[in-house]
């Protein structure tokens, strides 16, 4: 089970995985570049400890409109991720390219 394991018979809690969802609105006639700061940050960030999925989507009805989908081994992993460098010059590179601050949200799995 997702987040714990069995010992003697009893559940044991261990890390709980972190799972996000951060949200970015291109600006108007941006969504080509926004869409290239952000393909820049799959192939590092999968390599990074912890990391277990780090999908982008790109609405098809608003194709200003991309998600990131991730899950995570921990939020110490998730930490680890957001302070590296190529997040610090990806958040620098779509700041003045959104119409808004990204929208990053922590879930856990509840079901």
């Amino acid at each position: 089970m997702d987040g714990a394991r069995a010992i003697a018979g009893e559940r044991v809690m261990t890390a709980e995985r972190i799972y996000v969802v951060a949200r970015f609105e291109a600006g108007p006639g941006q969504v080509e570049a926004v869409r290239r700061v952000l393909m820049g940050l799959l192939d590092p960030t999968r390599r990074e400890a912890g990391c277990i999925r780090y999908d982008l989507l790109q609405s098809p009805a608003d194709p200003a409109e991309f998600v990131f989908d991730e899950e995570w081994e921990s939020g110490a992993h998730l930490d680890a991720h957001l302070g590296t460098p190529h997040v610090a010059a990806a958040v620098a590179a779509v700041q003045p390219l959104v119409v808004r601050p990204p929208d990053i949200r922590r879930y856990r799995r509840i079901g």
